[in-house]
Order: C-alpha cells, then structure tokens, then sequence
C-alpha cells in the first residue's frame, strides 16, 4: 500500500481534509472530509471556533484511517494573520480572534505617529493592513493585557493547530511572515521590533522552514484516531498562498516572468522571488513580501477577492433567490453593466449589506443604478479584472522585466467569465489552474519531506 500524505486545508469559509498518493509519478488526490468554517461574535469581538474545528479535522483523520489509508504524515495550511496564545501550562487562552474584528481600527496610524513607514517597510516588507497581527497584539495591549501576561507561546493557526497534535511549540517561516513581525531579509523574528512594542520574547518560538519535521503525533493522539505511532506533522507552506504558489506549473527558469493569482475570498497577485523588493516604491504601491516554500519570497498585493461576491450570493440566498454560479454568471455575462467599484474599499470589508453597499458607492460616485444580480455580479467582476490589471502594472513597474503570464489558481479559476475579463483587461494570456493547487503544494512538500520525491517537477498533476 502506498504512503497516503494528509492535507488539512483551512480556509476562511470551509476546511477539507484531503489525501494524496503519488503512482507512478502522478500524483492521485481524494478529498475525504469537507466541514464549514465560521466567525462567532461574542462579547463584542469576531472569532473563530477553533474547538470545533480541531474536532471537524480529528474526524477527517478518523475517516482517512478508516478507509485504509496509511497515513505517512500529515501538512497543515490555513489564511494568515490569526493566532491563538496558550499558557505555560499548554492550555488555550480563549478561541483566537478573527481579523475582521474591527478591534484594530486606528492602530496602524496611531504606530506609524511614531515609527518611519520606511524604515518599518526595510526591515519588514510587509504591506500595512489594520488586519495584521502587529495590530492585533497591539489591540490586545489595550484591551486585554492579562491574557498576554498569561500567554507563553504565540502559535498562528496552523501551529496552533500542530501544536494540539505533536506538543511543539514552533512557529512555521511562511505563515510567520504574514504577521509584520518577521526582518524580511534574515527571515527571523524583528527581535528590535517586539522589544519596542513591549511584547515578551517568550511568545516567539523558533521559525521552522517548509519541509521540517513539526514532530510525531502524541502517542495518546495517536491511539485516539487510529494513526502509525511514527506519523510526522510536517511544516508545509502552512499560509495556504504559499502551498498554492509551490503547486503552480511555472515555466522553468522563468517563475519570476510569470504573475500568479490566488483566487478565492482574497484574491493574491505577485511573483515570486529570490530575495525580498524593500524599497520605497514598493511600499508605496501596496506590496508585501511574504514567505514561501525554499525560503524564497512572494512579492504580492493582498487584494480583496470573491469576498464581496460571496457576501451578495449569501445575502440572495437568505432572501430565497437562485444563487448558483451558472445562474448568477450567465446572467452577469448578458448584463450590460459598466460601474465598477473600488474593491479595496473599506465599506465593502464586512457590510450588513453587501448589495446596498455597493448601490450606494455607485449612487456617491455618479455612477449607473444597478437594478438586477446580473448586474452587480458583472460590476464586481469587472471591477476585480480592473484591480488585477492596477496589480499588474504595479510589478511592471517594480521588476527588472515585464510579466509575461498570469496563472490564476484556487477555487476563482473556474470563473470563466473573471478569467476572460482579466485576460482582457491586462492584455495576458491567462492560464487556469490547478484548482487544487493549496492542497497540491502541500502533498508535494510532505512526499519530499519523506524522500519520496526530490522536487515538484517530478510529479505529474492533472
């Protein structure tokens, strides 16, 4: 029997828990678990349940184990930003926050009335976000300072996660680099940094590398879902954008002529890159320098995805409206419709509603009534084609040569009709796909981790 590679996939709507096998040099994927993920408000703050989805990822495991599957290892990815804090005891301070709780609002400008945006974009790289757990932990100096005082370890959701099935307290490179707190170029903690912010240095673990042994399973864990006692947690590209980006088919030898997009709730634009781009008019244009698999470098524009469309078709769903995507695009495609919206905009982050949101931007900025869900579907998605070309001529701009190509991953790629206006729209050929890719990037660092493969080009992926 084949080794089987666990990838557990959080996203910020739904988890999954796939398996992955490689035959032959392919690599076979089957999708064994698939549970909702969502935010609670509670006492005036948005989090997730992070209780119920250790229990939904438990029972993936179980479902895996009881089809026979030996599993080898086990990779966990899941959005940025988020943390969870556990004491000296190993136990978890409340149910992380979400990064749409607006507890942030103010903190960015409050920190840069004292510290030089240039001089924190040198050493961070990191383009500025009221979301970022910088702010977080900001806010929770304010507002809760006990619970920082009780925390010895600070573990972002996929080492939280990790943590709860090995005992290792260790923070993963790609995820960690979402935070603001990393120094972009050693790709260590921004120990000046957190001193200045007067957070302890105890809550900062060691930053391990995609491809690192996180550990065995805990024997009692172990005994509890059916696992081999030898089963590893590997630290895969645990920001889900990093095990997407090591999934994508670039050309060889010229990955950094080729832009992808990662299109789901976020939409992700960049390339990727040897070493970080630390200059002014890179922060100026909104870029970021992230973590990736090979300690390499993803240079893009965090950039507001199907989030709003999502939010419309929910809000139609309530109301009892047909909302799936061939209704919803066939009549977008038929729509005449020529508004376009600043997808970036803050009154589109977390609206009561979405639909008046938009109408209302359309009515302050002089621009055509929408009447009909063909066209606010059409007006976000020309608006999100409009964005991606603003992305585009940005790394224009900032690289020593022009992009060439956009492969568009992640769920977003099977949208057809943004495929064609984004084609449209940046004047590139657009390549589609995988659609899988975050659970494929995952998979791949796990068989090489194992020493099954050496490299991803190895493996064929359908």
């Amino acid at each position: 029997m084949n080794d089987t590679y666990l990838a557990i996939d959080f996203g910020g709507g739904s988890g999954r828990v796939i398996a992955g096998q490689i035959r032959d040099k392919r690599l076979e994927m089957k999708e064994i678990h698939r549970f909702p993920n969502r935010q609670i408000k509670l006492g005036g703050h948005v989090h997730w349940d992070f209780l119920a989805l250790f229990e939904e990822m438990k029972a993936g495991i179980r479902k895996a184990v009881g089809q026979g599957l030996r599993v080898r290892s086990i990779g966990i990815d899941t959005w940025g930003v988020d943390f969870g804090l556990i004491d000296c005891a190993g136990s978890l301070l409340g149910n992380p926050q979400c990064y749409r709780d607006p507890c942030t609002e103010g903190l960015p400008e409050a920190f840069f009335r004292e510290v030089s945006p240039l001089e924190h974009y040198r050493e961070s790289g990191i383009q500025v976000m009221p979301i970022n757990t910088l702010f977080q932990l900001m806010a929770l100096q304010r507002e809760n300072p006990g619970r920082l005082e009780a925390a010895d370890r600070l573990l972002f959701m996929p080492d939280l996660f990790s943590y709860f099935l090995t005992g290792n307290t260790d923070n993963e490179y790609s995820i960690a680099s979402t935070s603001e707190l990393l120094d972009a170029s050693t790709r260590e903690w921004n120990w000046p940094l957190i001193d200045r912010l007067g957070l302890p240095r105890r809550l900062f673990g060691r930053i391990v590398l995609p491809g690192t042994s996180r550990g065995r399973v805990l024997p009692e864990v172990a005994t509890e879902l059916g696992l081999p006692e030898d089963t590893e947690v590997i630290a895969v590209g645990s920001h889900d954008t990093a095990s997407a980006l090591f999934a994508v088919p670039f050309p060889k030898g010229r990955a950094s002529r080729c832009a992808f997009l990662s299109s789901g709730t976020w939409s992700l634009l960049g390339v990727e890159l040897e070493q970080p781009v630390l200059t002014e008019e890179a922060r100026l244009a909104g870029f970021t320098n992230e973590g990736c698999v090979g300690g390499r470098i993803k240079f893009l524009q965090n950039i507001t995805g199907l989030w709003i469309l999502q939010r419309l078709m929910k809000q139609w769903e309530a109301q009892g409206k047909d909302v799936s995507y061939d209704t919803l695009l066939g009549a977008a495609a038929e729509s005449t419709c020529l508004a376009l919206i600043d997808v970036d905009d803050s009154c589109f982050a977390n609206p009561a509603d979405m639909q008046q949101a938009i109408a209302d931007y359309c009515r302050e900025t002089g621009q055509e009534v929408l009447e009909t869900e063909g066209g606010y579907v059409m007006c976000v998605l020309r608006s999100l084609a409009a964005r991606y070309k603003k992305g585009i001529d940005g790394l224009n701009a900032l690289l020593p040569h022009p992009v060439e190509q956009l492969h568009i991953i992640g769920g977003g790629c099977r949208n057809k009709l943004l495929n064609r206006l984004t084609e449209e729209a940046t004047g590139l050929p657009v390549v589609p796909g995988p659609v899988e890719a975050t659970a494929i990037g995952n998979i791949l660092v796990q068989a090489i981790a194992a020493g099954e493969i050496k490299d991803r080009s190895e493996i064929l992926i359908d």
